[in-house]
């Protein structure tokens, strides 16, 4: 037979389509051509497997090769085809049957002396393969990995030859077993019990982990505004396994060091003010998934706010928003998951001092407005809670710790996400406009005190509505069906610094 079929996938962000490795033997001088949008690393994968079928004791067909990878308008990149191509020379060669190509899939790199490498991207492609029903092969490397998905029929081979022998009926290859994958222990996580004093603080975030609220620290320097933020992860409620999945799909896209370990808890990720626009949300010639894409269903922390670039930081609105990035490039438009909860900290000034009561602040009322502004006005009403973080007194320092442990809070916070999953099928973080006008009703004599202390801290519509949000998630706390006049104060405090940081 001259022309054969296999089967293996691409990378598209997270998904993972299919794509046809047709290979076709035809007279003629020796030639191999290669068709069908491939990049460089897909280009130069003629040579690796010319060089892998020998060493591996097969016979390189002194014909005219055509290689096809359809569908041919989507862009082919990296080393990942390299088996699939092998195969298809062998099967179109006689040299492995190549009914015995059907209902299977292969992905993998091949080195010159036939071995198998690892690929990044493994998991999206099992997940893919899985609802086709078809067996995946892939190298030994990634077989945990593959295995993450529930009901993978995954199979791991160390070499080409393995891969033939298997085809011709001659061994069996290991199935990848989910206990692999899961094996690891888990990360030691911050007890939220470490922080001494900041009651206020230690609410709000008990209040964000509740209703996945976004949340901003103010204070100067040393009060433990890094500290509370770490401690945040440890309330949140578990991952649910597609959420767990798909954030790792993400981590396995970029290939992050020992994520195994942790993929069923939600990431924390930490940028250096430093970090571009594009190491935020993600880009490049080739579209990588950035910061907030590696946060999906956790935390992105930004601390020192400020100094970040204005520029950068508004990149962040949109996703804020929608729980997705877009980039687009001339050939193709990428989509990442970026459902992240936002966590920043910042200093009232350059000095970080402002407003101390022993005046050791030195900043110019100029210097304060364009520090405090380097953060956009649009942004900031993203963030729903605002909260001061001031110094604590050297006497709670030094007592012993008698705040409650994450683990309780992490209770309190489970059930409240329960309550909200039961009323209306999500968070209340992320409540569309209409959504919060049927959840959060309020009585007449609430809804206009409400109204008028709006009006008085000069809010806009989207604080409005975020506040209505956090007194739901405080009624939620409290295990209330309606909201009160206690819950919309409480919220309303929260928000206090708006005017503050204007």
């Amino acid at each position: 037979m001259s022309l054969a079929q296999v089967f293996t996938r691409a990378q598209c962000g997270v998904d993972a389509p299919l794509v046809r490795v047709e290979v076709h033997l035809s007279s003629g001088l020796p030639s191999l051509s290669l068709v069908g949008l491939p990049e460089t690393a897909v280009k130069e994968s003629k040579d690796r497997v010319r060089s892998a079928l020998l060493n591996s004791g097969f016979d390189f067909p002194a014909k005219r090769i055509t290689i096809n990878l359809a569908p041919a308008e989507l862009p082919k990149e990296g080393g990942r085809y390299d088996l699939a191509i092998a195969l298809g020379i062998l099967a179109a060669s006689a040299q492995v049957p190549a009914s015995a190509l059907d209902q299977h899939e292969f992905i993998g790199e091949l080195a010159l002396s036939g071995q198998l490498q690892p690929v990044q991207g493994t998991l999206p492609v099992a997940l893919m393969a899985t609802q086709q029903q078809h067996r995946l092969v892939v190298p030994s490397a990634n077989a945990c990995e593959a295995a993450l998905c529930p009901n993978v029929d995954v199979i791991s081979a160390s070499s080409l030859a393995d891969v033939t022998a298997y085809l011709h009926g001659q061994q069996t290859l290991p199935q990848a077993s989910p206990a692999a994958a899961d094996s690891a222990p888990d990360l030691e996580v911050a007890d939220l019990a470490d922080v001494r004093g900041q009651q206020q603080a230690k609410r709000a975030l008990e209040v964000a982990a509740a209703g996945q609220h976004n949340l901003l620290f103010i204070g100067p320097p040393g009060t433990g505004k890094t500290m509370l933020a770490t401690r945040l992860p440890g309330i949140l409620p578990p991952m649910s396994e597609s959420e767990a999945l798909q954030s790792a799909s993400v981590q396995s896209l970029c290939g992050q060091s020992d994520w195994l370990q942790h993929w069923r808890q939600r990431p924390f990720r930490a940028p250096h003010h430093t970090a571009s626009g594009v190491a935020l949300v993600g880009g490049g010639m080739n579209p990588k998934p950035g910061e907030i894409s590696l946060a999906h269903g956790g935390v992105l922390f930004l601390d020192e706010l400020p100094e970040y670039s204005r520029k950068v930081l508004d990149v962040l609105r949109e996703p804020l928003e929608s729980g997705r990035i877009v980039i687009s490039r001339a050939r193709q438009s990428i989509e990442y998951p970026a459902r992240f909860q936002l966590l920043a900290a910042m200093n009232p000034c350059p000095c970080g001092y402002f407003g101390d009561p022993n005046g050791r602040c030195r900043c110019t009322h100029e210097q304060v407005q364009r520090y405090q502004n380097q953060a956009s006005g649009p942004l900031l009403d993203r963030i729903d809670l605002h909260v001061a973080v001031p110094p604590v007194a050297l006497s709670q320092l030094q007592a012993q710790p008698s705040g409650e442990s994450s683990a309780v809070v992490r209770q309190r916070v489970v059930a409240a996400r329960e309550r909200q999953q039961q009323r209306q099928g999500c968070t209340n973080g992320q409540l569309s406009s209409r959504q919060t006008e049927q959840v959060c009703q309020l009585n007449s004599s609430d809804h206009d005190w409400f109204s008028h202390t709006v009006e008085q801290l000069q809010l806009s519509a989207r604080a409005y509505h975020r506040l209505l949000k956090i007194a739901r998630t405080l009624a939620d706390l409290a295990g209330s069906d309606a909201i009160q006049r206690a819950h919309l104060a409480e919220a309303i405090g929260y928000r206090a610094l708006d005017r503050y940081l204007h």
